[in-house]
């Protein structure tokens, strides 16, 4: 352990500078939609969820055991506990905090003021321009690694990016956790599927970071969701005794598509993701109290006549803000919200679902955004030119979370207008000339220019210009520097534990 934590340090002073923000510091107010009647109404729902209906903890005698141990009335799986002790017990969790990345350089801040943007998660399928549609494969997830790596707008690796599914679910894993190690070096999530394969994700993150680091700091984090509604399976519990324990972060996430996991009412719905959310919380405090946590909210609507979800619509819009509104009096980091479209292609029903389902997300304050970038056809699929256009689009966001409007001298040009008259123009005023480099946010993939620019350049539409960009970042990839020591030690670890397991595909 000793040696693990000189070399550790030794790390971090190697790391090159990094030129890209690793996170948003919002400057921008939050957008809060609800007065505070409404506030008061649904928090009340939420605690007659946590006293009288109760959450069940399923298949976890442990989980169930440490309730009651607590004093929580447990009556066979369900647990009911006063409001009162489960807000109390979510305050102890901290309001923000820091995952550490490889490269410090890197490292991002979750919670308060923060955003961090991350791409697609758990999409089995891949689609790209000219591939189309198909099965992930390890070739893709690789890939997609590099190139959130790469995009200086994704700030976290994420994790599933898509599924390897040429490898065995039992090992694929080590494999995704070896390549977000090795291949970037931005944080990133870990395993949670069960519970051996979030033990080996803080094993091979304490390889990488030294027990020393560990023991004082999240370096990774676990992402789950409730089985909405009302239940806590032991994926969940399980995982949060793996990362919690050791003082790594969880993100909880009740998924509710309104109409089949929640009712067809969106404060009703708010109001369970809450409730499951919390009462997770408060049980990974009675694990390890200060332990980071991040409550989730991934509500969407779906079609009453066919039964598929729906994305971008007015109803999951809502409920970004609302739950920050209501996050933010608990006190909690938050995830919610991204990029998100039932669209099969990058096209304009794609751009409006994602456009709008994002753009609520920036506003209602989303610390932690998971499919920030790449999520088409219901998150069934990670599209390689859609994670370029959606990261292209997120400098723009940043650009309004973190600036805001300059209001001062230099912005107000006063100088500019003594230089040029009435009727004149600016171009070349000595204003424009300080400022014109980063005057405006230019997105890389935008085509402002001419028609007969456009059809010059051979008629491109935004798709075939991403097909090009991402392949060109390809080719342009430098892996992140790391010791040789330190990847043959996580490479001998992946090679002892798939020694170790069957070939298992489920």
């Amino acid at each position: 352990m000793a040696r693990r934590a000189r070399t550790s340090r030794k790390r971090q002073d190697t790391h090159i500078a990094v030129p890209a923000s690793p996170f948003i510091q919002r400057q921008a107010p939050f957008y809060d939609l609800l007065d505070e009647e409404q506030v008061v109404r649904l928090e009340r729902q939420v605690d007659w969820f946590l006293q009288d209906v109760g959450i069940a903890f399923r298949d976890d005698p442990e989980a169930l055991a440490l309730w009651k141990c607590e004093g929580a009335q447990v009556d066979g799986d369900i647990v009911r506990a006063p409001a009162d002790w489960i807000r109390a017990l979510c305050t102890k969790a901290p309001r923000e905090f820091t995952q550490l990345a490889r490269n410090r350089d890197r490292s991002v801040v979750i919670g308060g003021r923060n955003q961090v943007f991350a791409p697609v998660y758990g999409a089995p399928f891949v689609r790209d321009l000219k591939g189309g549609r198909r099965y992930g494969d390890l070739n893709s997830f690789e890939d997609l690694v590099r190139l959130t790596y790469l995009h200086p707008n994704l700030h976290h690796g994420g994790f599933v990016t898509c599924e390897p599914c040429d490898v065995p679910v039992s090992k694929r894993h080590l494999d995704m956790l070896l390549a977000h190690m090795t291949l970037s070096d931005k944080p990133h999530l870990g395993a949670i599927t069960e519970m051996s394969r979030a033990q080996d994700s803080v094993d091979m993150a304490e390889i990488v970071f030294g027990a020393d680091v560990m023991a004082e700091n999240c370096v990774i984090m676990g992402n789950v969701n409730t089985n909405s509604p009302l239940l806590v399976d032991r994926v969940v519990t399980e995982s949060a005794r793996v990362y919690s324990s050791r003082g790594q972060g969880m993100m909880v996430v009740p998924f509710i598509l309104s109409g089949a996991m929640g009712p067809v009412s969106t404060a009703a719905s708010v109001a369970q993701a809450l409730a499951e959310a919390m009462m997770v919380c408060a049980y990974i405090q009675l694990i390890r109290p200060g332990a980071p946590f991040v409550l989730g909210n991934f509500l969407s609507s779906m079609s009453l006549k066919s039964g598929a979800p729906t994305f971008g619509m007015p109803e999951p819009v809502i409920s970004n803000y609302a739950i920050g509104q209501l996050a933010r009096r608990v006190g909690l980091p938050l995830r919610c919200g991204g990029s998100l479209t039932a669209s099969k292609i990058e096209d304009a029903q794609a751009a409006y679902e994602s456009a709008d389902s994002m753009h609520s997300t920036m506003l209602a304050g989303a610390n932690f955004v998971l499919q920030s970038a790449g999520w088409l056809e219901g998150g069934l699929c990670a599209g390689f030119e859609k994670l370029i256009m959606d990261a292209d689009r997120l400098g723009s966001y940043q650009k309004v979370l973190d600036l805001g409007l300059d209001t001062s001298d230099e912005a107000l040009a006063s100088d500019a207008y003594e230089e040029v008259g009435p009727g004149g123009h600016f171009l070349g005023c000595g204003h424009t000339i300080r400022n014109y480099q980063d005057a405006f946010y230019e997105p890389a993939l935008s085509h402002s220019e001419n028609v007969e620019s456009w059809e010059d350049e051979g008629a491109k539409d935004m798709r075939t210009r991403a097909y090009e960009r991402w392949n060109q970042m390809l080719k342009d990839y430098e892996a992140p520097p790391i010791e040789v020591a330190l990847k043959e030690e996580l490479e001998a670890f992946v090679a002892k534990r798939k020694e170790s397991l069957p070939d298992a595909w489920y």
